[in-house]
This record gives C-alpha cells, structure tokens and sequence, in this order.
C-alpha cells in the first residue's frame, strides 16, 4: 500500500490525511509535537500510526502542514531523512520564504511547493472534514523545479482531491493571498475586536447579530497561532493591502460624516462589481 506521513494533524494535515485514505487507499503516519494531537488523530481513524523523522525513506508521499513559520524548517529536516522517490508537499500559505530556504538542497526535486486554498475557522485533528478541498484551488508554484515524474504525483492526488490547479510564481501568490485571503482575516478579526470592546454586553451581540455579522466575523474564530506567522511571514504584502483597505475606510468615512449619499451609492455600486466575480 502507498504510505503518506502527516507532518501536523490539524485541520488541513487532518483533511489531507482523511482525503488520502477514503480516494486513494494511502494508510497514514502521523508526526506531531502535540501528543494529544497524536492521540486524537488515532482515535478519530485519520492516521494509522505515529512515526517520526527517521521513518521517511519509504514514504511515498510527505505533507507539512504545520505553522508557516515553521515549514522552511522542518522541509530542510525532511529533505534530509527522504527517499529518492519520495514527493514532499506542503500547505503553507506564504510561499517565498520556503521556496529560498530549499533552493539549492539536492532534493529540491523532490519538493512540490503547494497551497490548498480551503479551510475553516476551526482547529486541531477534530476539525478535519472529508471534502474540504471539493472544488477548491491548489496553488503550486515553481514546478519547474520539480522532479516532472513527482510533480505528476502531484498533480493526481490534486485532481483525485476534485481541486482546480492554479500554477504561478511565490511572490505573484504571496501578493495575490494577501489581497484575498490575508486581509480579509485582518478585517474579521478587527471586526471582532470592535465589536467586544464598543459592546459590553456580549448577550446583545448574539442576539441582534444577523447573519450578514455572523458571516463576516466568522473568520474571527481562527487560531492565533496559525495566523500571526501568516501575516508576518508575508508582512510587506499584508501591509500594503492593509494601506489600501485603510484608504478606502477613511473615504468612506467621510463620505459618511459629510453626507454624500450619490458618492455612498458610487462607492457601493462599484464594490457590487465582485458579484460577478465571485458567483
């Protein structure tokens, strides 16, 4: 049988993990830091077995799905410990880092840079969900750099996964992650924020929130110690979305203390325009 080792078994890792068994017949091993996370992963059928880094060199497949911050890291160690036919993917959100800190290791070939655009708010091995890259986006950048034969690897388990690929260098996909995924993180959670700290009674906020508020916080739930490493690890493009969201606020706000209804309804018109973006 075909072995995958799942380096971190939260919510991606464990979905990853769950994907490979049900499609693909893989059996798992898990690598964790958090033992309970081992344990729970066990007890919830997403892996087979604990393993650990000298427990490589016959996996076929090796996933990292920890902190970002992290990842540059702990690719080095398994590109160490890999076999020569063994693929090596990650999940990581920012890509540019990762991609120079492996650029000249002798099994830089190995490497497929991926990230699977898909998640929920939700944490830890209990989180994993069976679909939850059904037709999702699985950006993978530098695959020239990749072995062709495990860069097809690659690119079956994406398709056996119902992902859509989306191929593009690591700074044009931290750029563009910035805009639709990083900030919109930002903005819930300082919506979040403001709303606790201007509303005291947190039993007013459950009970008036709509579902509009519910949708647009919900990303609010997301873990802290996932997202700090994001926004750091792609500070500079993190900040120039923010520079540009921040302008826009300002506008707005303006537009509102001075009563401008026909340029409020400009602006509002002109943001309509993403509905036939995103349908």
């Amino acid at each position: 049988m075909k072995k995958a080792v799942m380096i971190g078994l939260g919510l991606i890792g464990g979905s990853f993990a769950l994907e490979l068994k049900k499609r693909l017949g893989y059996t798992i091993a898990g690598i964790d830091l958090n033992p309970a996370h081992i344990q729970k992963a066990l007890d919830l059928g997403i892996i087979d077995e604990n393993t650990d880094y000298n427990h490589l060199t016959d996996a076929d497949l090796v996933l990292i799905a920890v902190p970002v911050n992290h990842i540059h890291k702990v690719l080095l160690q398994v590109l160490d410990k890999i076999g020569e036919q063994t693929l090596v993917m990650d999940a990581g959100s920012v890509k540019s880092h990762i991609c120079e800190a492996v650029a000249t290791h002798p099994h830089r070939q190995n490497f497929v840079a991926a990230h699977p655009m898909a998640g929920t708010e939700h944490s830890g091995p209990e989180a994993a969900l069976y679909d939850l890259f059904d037709g999702k986006v699985m950006a993978l950048c530098e695959v020239e750099k990749s072995n062709w034969r495990l860069l097809d690897r690659a690119l079956s388990i994406v398709k056996a996964l119902n992902m859509r690929v989306k191929m593009m260098q690591p700074a044009d996909h931290d750029l563009h992650t910035a805009y639709v995924s990083h900030l919109s993180h930002v903005s819930s959670f300082m919506l979040g924020k403001t709303v606790l700290e201007i509303e005291k009674d947190e039993a007013q906020i459950f009970d008036l929130a709509s579902t509009g508020f519910a949708s647009t916080v919900r990303l609010a739930k997301s873990d802290a110690q996932m997202w700090c490493p994001i926004f750091l690890e792609n500070k500079n493009n993190v900040l120039k979305a923010l520079n540009e969201y921040i302008k826009n606020l300002e506008a707005f706000k303006i537009l509102i203390e001075t009563e401008q209804a026909e340029a409020l309804t400009q602006n509002i018109h002109e943001a309509n325009y993403i509905r036939k973006i995103l349908k």
